[in-house]
């Protein structure tokens, strides 16, 4: 299985770098708008692969490379945001698609090897780094399923926020007492469900129905308002479904082999060998991505490699069934590609529930921000722990947070703010580790 591991991750990276090349999906959701720019020649490829470079490079180096790290299961920004930018970067020509889908290749590869080699070495230190990156984990994990409330309250005011807050908690402790008491029983075994993941289930049930309900944007005069305007660009992804498919399949595939994830919560969950609710937390982060993917995808013709993203869900869900793990890789290529179809068939129907529900198609942007300031949020204070971790007393404190503060004293920030407090405990546990070698700590 490991031979088709690399496999399947050079398949990925090659051909997510060949669809970025030739303008038919990107990965990163606040570049996808750009190519409009291009494909109008208001912008040329210079400046399309700049615009590529800013957005991705930071997030693809400090936060999936270091989330992958911790985790030791590859999250997938760590290659499809490097994809994205490989992808721009070579000419638009047919010459220029096969050095992307070469690069993309090995850089998928790389990302492999060259992680595995670093993971090893960080544990084979006095100070293991990689132990300890798992409280940055832990606090991904235990803090994500919040975010729907955070997005209902940015989109619907603080009340319905708090309110969305409460139903997720309340869910969170009533799982965890149904588990605790092991009243869920099926077939004579107690089963014991994700606690993060139902909460997350509950809190984005709860932000579709009041984001539905938003009655400050006026319906569209016509349902098919935005099929019709944008039914070109519709009908531009459609004609690639073939490379969707394959893609599709792909990623599930890597998803049941248990070597790349689509999101933190979901890699450390399966490195915690909880495969179920890792499968559970990528379906239900999926139903939140619809809107902001889909929306992207209908008005500029580009779609995103993974879809929604449930292929992830589906190739965790197969894995978590227990079958022979060759017949699960089977099943989960085709399970993804079908996903991934029924998403492109579904546009057109989407887009007219999105005239029919004005609030639904808005929520996107309020999902993507309010993901954004909870993982900001968790990662910081998960990289405070893991660093206090390798040096109690805190030193490790005193790191992070002046890490994370001069890194806004600037005009513009060096590093990404998701990025910015797993590199800087990473390199902090070197450092950590030279202060260890030389005696003074």
């Amino acid at each position: 299985m490991e031979v088709l591991g690399y496999i399947v991750l050079g398949l990925i990276g090659g051909l997510a770098a060949f669809m970025a090349n030739r303008g038919i999906a990107v990965f990163n959701d606040g570049f996808r708008p750009v190519f409009p720019e291009y494909f109008e020649k208001r912008i040329d490829r210079k400046a399309l692969a700049a615009t590529s470079f800013a957005m991705s490079f930071g997030l693809a180096i400090g936060f999936g490379i270091t989330s992958t790290i911790g985790a030791s299961i590859i999250l997938v920004h760590a290659i499809l945001l490097m994809t994205d930018i490989i992808g721009v970067w070579a000419p638009d020509t047919k010459t220029g698609a096969i050095v992307a889908t070469v690069i993309g290749v090995l850089w998928a590869v790389l990302i492999k090897v060259g992680l595995e080699a670093i993971g090893n070495w960080f544990s084979s230190l006095p100070i293991n780094i990689v132990s300890n990156l798992g409280s940055v984990s832990a606090a991904v994990v235990a803090s994500f399923a919040i975010f729907p409330a955070i997005a209902t309250g940015l989109q619907r005011g603080w009340k319905r926020g708090l309110i969305n807050a409460g139903i997720t908690l309340v869910a969170f402790v009533l799982i965890t007492f149904i588990n605790a008491k092991s009243w869920l029983v099926i077939g004579g075994k107690a089963i014991a469900l994700n606690a993060s993941g139902m909460a997350l289930l509950a809190g984005v049930i709860t932000m579709v129905v009041f984001a539905a309900k938003d009655k400050s944007i006026e319906k569209s005069s016509d349902n098919a308002d935005l099929t019709e305007i944008f039914s070109d660009n519709i009908k531009r992804i459609r004609g690639n479904w073939y490379y969707f498919v394959v893609m599709g399949g792909l990623l599930a595939l890597a998803a049941s082999l248990k070597i790349m994830g689509g999101d933190p919560t979901s890699i450390n969950l399966i490195n915690g060998d909880d495969v179920g609710g890792a499968a559970l937390a990528a379906f239900t982060r999926a139903i939140g991505f619809v809107p902001l993917v889909l929306t992207t995808a209908i008005v500029t013709g580009v779609y995103a490699p993974a879809g929604a993203t449930f292929v992830f869900a589906v190739g965790l869900g197969f894995a978590a069934t227990g079958m022979a793990p060759a017949l699960a890789a089977i099943l989960a290529f085709v399970g993804g590609a079908a996903v991934i179809l029924l998403e492109l068939i579904s546009i057109r129907a989407i887009a007219k529930l999105f005239d029919k529900y004005p609030g639904i198609r808005l929520m996107g942007d309020h999902i993507r921000d309010s993901m954004s300031k909870v993982l900001e949020v968790a990662l910081l204070v998960g990289s405070m722990i893991a660093a206090n971790g390798m040096v109690p007393g805190g030193l490790g404190y005193m790191f992070i947070a002046g890490a994370v503060l001069l890194n806004k004293v600037g005009k513009k920030p060096l590093i990404t703010p998701l990025a910015v407090g797993p590199t800087a405990v990473i390199v902090f546990g070197i450092i950590a580790n030279i202060l260890k070698v030389l005696t003074l700590i």
